[in-house]
């Protein structure tokens, strides 16, 4: 098997490179990347014979379809803006693919990989991916789902990297259509901040306070559990405080509208002249605690009686107790590792169907979870019974 890892040098897609090193039975994993420089410091980073490395930029369709051709799948690492030009790209190719985001740029791009029989799995990361099999899992015990709250705490710097940087100004971004909770059969578009909630994450997080996000979860999983009378589904999310209180002000203040001001000669965005300085700043490159936490929580009946899931999950620690987990590693292998499961999981032929497929179309919880035990990664479920017997 061959799998080409697009953008496979970034901070998160390189972490899916190296669980498909240590874990995966390819024979060939390309490293595809805009970066020489970093593509290069990637393969000697993994020395490992398999790994080899491709220029290739997803702005020049033909020569990088000519560099995709011939592979299994394509593990989709770029940035949330490029995944239509990518995803283009892969079906044109006639691979497989499976990215990170879910944004629905994919969906453009179904019968293109209905006519050639190749399968791209939209959005299979910690969330959207994990979360999704959480929720599943929890929807195979009961008869009936009411309410489905998703919730995550991102530990991580602001803008440790430009993708990084790119998701947070998205989700945030006051115009955003996508913005939307599942209440009763519709889609209700929110603004940035709506419904706060307190969740406790597991330590070393504990108790948050967190925000509806435009995660893909609310649409996929409004599909999945239609059959079970599903009535709510909110995904929420935060990072540190320090970031959630900057991203405050900074909505307050109306800077996320990202107006045009004059600098001298030139016209920018007062958001992007912020992102340039916290790409460079100290505050915008570190962070106090490092990780990804996971909180699902499930509502619904069984045999007439009502009852409360809740799924989390837990990691290593980032204090350099665990060699691999130090730091920023602690939140980028959180992402990167299921990425780089579903991957082999899509190159081995054990995904059923053709076209833009979502996570819970495409895998089991099981499997998931199962693989994600033997990289220390363990999903905790507490059950109770809050009405009837």
């Amino acid at each position: 098997m061959k799998v080409f890892c697009l953008g496979g040098a970034g901070k998160i897609s390189r972490e899916a490179v190296y669980d498909l090193v240590q874990f995966s039975k390819f024979e060939t994993i390309t490293i595809g990347d805009f970066s020489e420089s970093a593509g290069k410091e990637v393969v000697a980073w993994l020395n490992d014979p398999r790994v080899d490395f491709v220029k290739v930029d997803v702005r020049n369709q033909p020569k990088t379809v000519t560099a995709m051709q011939g592979y299994d799948v394509v593990m989709d690492g770029t940035t949330i803006s490029l995944n239509g030009l990518s995803t283009a790209c892969i079906a044109e190719a006639g691979c497989h693919g499976i990215n990170l985001n879910g944004f629905g740029a994919e969906d453009a791009f179904d019968e293109t990989f209905r006519k050639k029989k190749k399968t791209c799995v939209a959005g299979f990361g910690m969330t959207p991916g994990v979360t999704n099999m959480m929720v599943m899992h929890v929807a195979e015990q009961l008869d009936t789902i009411d309410t489905v709250r998703i919730s995550h705490g991102a530990f991580r710097p602001i803008a440790f990297s430009p993708a990084i940087a790119e998701t947070t100004r998205i989700e945030y971004d006051p115009d955003l259509p996508d913005r939307c909770v599942y209440e009763e059969g519709q889609m209700v578009k929110v603004p940035p901040f709506a419904r706060p909630r307190e969740i406790q994450l597991p330590e070393p997080y504990g108790k948050t306070v967190q925000y509806i996000i435009p995660h893909s979860e609310t649409r996929t999983l409004s599909k999945a559990l239609q059959s079970k009378g599903v009535k709510l589904i909110e995904v929420r999310g935060t990072w540190p405080t320090p970031n959630m209180e900057l991203l405050r002000a900074l909505y307050d203040w109306g800077f996320l509208r990202n107006d045009p001001i004059r600098v001298g000669d030139q016209e920018v965005g007062i958001l992007d002249c912020i992102a340039e300085y916290l790409m460079i700043s100290k505050e915008g490159q570190c962070t106090e605690l490092y990780g990804y936490s996971l909180h699902v929580e499930v509502t619904g009946t069984k045999n007439g009686a009502t009852y409360r899931h809740i799924i989390t999950h837990t990691h290593p620690p980032s204090d350099g107790s665990v060699k691999g987990w130090e730091r920023l590693r602690a939140y980028t292998r959180n992402v990167g590792i299921p990425l780089a499961i579903g991957t082999e999981i899509l190159a081995k032929g054990q995904v059923s169907g053709f076209g833009v497929l979502t996570p819970e179309e495409s895998f089991s919880a099981d499997q998931i979870f199962n693989e994600l035990k033997k990289r220390d990664l363990l999903i905790h479920e507490s059950v109770e019974c809050i009405s009837g017997d």
